[in-house]
């Protein structure tokens, strides 16, 4: 350089880069004691935050682990005890072992899976606190996201809540017949969002549970089939009364109707008087789901019934008319007015009699 001692591209090149310069020993020394130093400070927390974090972990697996085996335990035993009022003469009546296995199978997945939100969700937040970190804005932009989603989504939310409760309440199961409102049949299946029912025509419905606002359960407790008998007015109630009794009795001696029929057939009297009919209200408490089948065949032995009584219900044949003797009169023509010469008809038309001019 000019007007001065020459200077090395090496000592310019390091006054650029002081990493490139190169390290005493001192130097070095005093950097692992700062490091070493620093370590030796934080270690306890270090230790202190992974043995809180791996005891929320392990603590948090293990009682998930309990929860759903304890839940998993409890739907087995329903599903056993369900299995085993199945073989017996009720079995049938008061248990549906699809119903019962589909019902336990949801109230399961649903108890489940809200065990295992509820545990592994305070688990996240509790290692998040581990490393102290500030949990309240966190918690606010959950809750706005939570409070969004749920207006976008309340439709689905709705339903889902909706399901959750029927099942619980065990309101309807597979194999009833029901109707809810927006449409009616048999359950097909039950979910937590839809329900599925089979129409009377082989249609399938699906129904939005949150839509339900009532359900008319046709297959639960017990039925009543009615029959309204009507006969001629001038028929003896006695004997009708006999007939049909005497119908009633013997259909529940008959299989498989004494399985059907949950009490005798009742007379509740008459419904009805007109001047040319009255009607007779017959009643039975029937299984459910059996109405309409009851309902014929109690039909059925009652009109034979009152066929071999000599009763004839409104409808039937006409009773065949006596044969009376014929009206001699019958094919003679009326009397003429002009067939007496002294009638007003007939002088009206007698023609007058010509004047005699002559004798003027």
């Amino acid at each position: 350089m000019p007007g001065g001692c020459p200077v090395s591209w090496s000592v310019l090149a390091a006054a650029n880069d002081p990493e490139s310069i190169p390290v005493t020993l001192d130097e070095a020394a005093e950097k692992a004691t700062n490091a070493a130093s620093w370590v030796e400070q934080n270690w306890s927390t270090w230790l202190n935050t992974g043995l809180r974090i791996l005891l929320i972990v392990v603590v948090a697996l293990s009682l998930r682990w309990a929860v759903r085996r304890a839940l998993t335990k409890l739907i087995e035993r329903m599903n056993r005890s369900a299995q085993a009022v199945e073989g017996t003469a009720l079995g049938g009546l008061l248990v549906n072992a699809e119903r019962r296995r589909q019902r336990s199978e949801a109230i399961g997945s649903v108890l489940r899976s809200v065990a295992s939100f509820l545990i592994l969700g305070t688990a996240g937040l509790m290692i998040l606190g581990a490393f102290a970190i500030d949990l309240a804005p966190l918690l606010a932009s959950a809750g706005v996201a939570g409070v969004a989603i749920g207006f976008g989504a309340r439709n689905l939310v709705t339903d889902f809540l909706s399901g959750v409760f029927m099942i619980l309440e065990d309101q309807y199961g597979v194999g009833d017949s029901v109707d809810a409102g927006v449409a009616s049949g048999e359950v097909v299946e039950v979910g937590l969002r839809v329900t599925k029912l089979r129409g009377i025509d082989g249609e399938i419905w699906y129904v939005r549970n949150g839509e339900i606002k009532r359900i008319g359960n046709l297959s639960q407790g017990w039925a009543t089939a009615s029959v309204d008998v009507t006969v001629r007015p001038t028929e003896d109630l006695d004997q009708v009364q006999a007939v049909i009794t005497a119908a009633g009795e013997a259909m529940a001696k008959d299989e498989p109707w004494n399985e059907r029929l949950w009490g005798p057939v009742e007379i509740l009297g008459l419904t009805e008087v007109l001047l040319d009919s009255m009607t007779v209200r017959v009643s039975a408490k029937t299984m459910p789901g059996k109405k309409l089948g009851v309902e014929r065949e109690l039909r059925w032995r009652i009109k034979r019934g009152l066929d071999e009584a000599g009763i004839r219900i409104v409808g039937g044949l006409p009773a065949p008319a006596e044969e009376a003797a014929p009206d001699p009169t019958a094919g003679m023509a009326a009397p003429s007015a002009f067939s007496s010469a002294t009638s007003p008809q007939s002088a009206a038309a007698t023609p007058l009699p010509k004047p005699d001019l002559g004798k003027h």
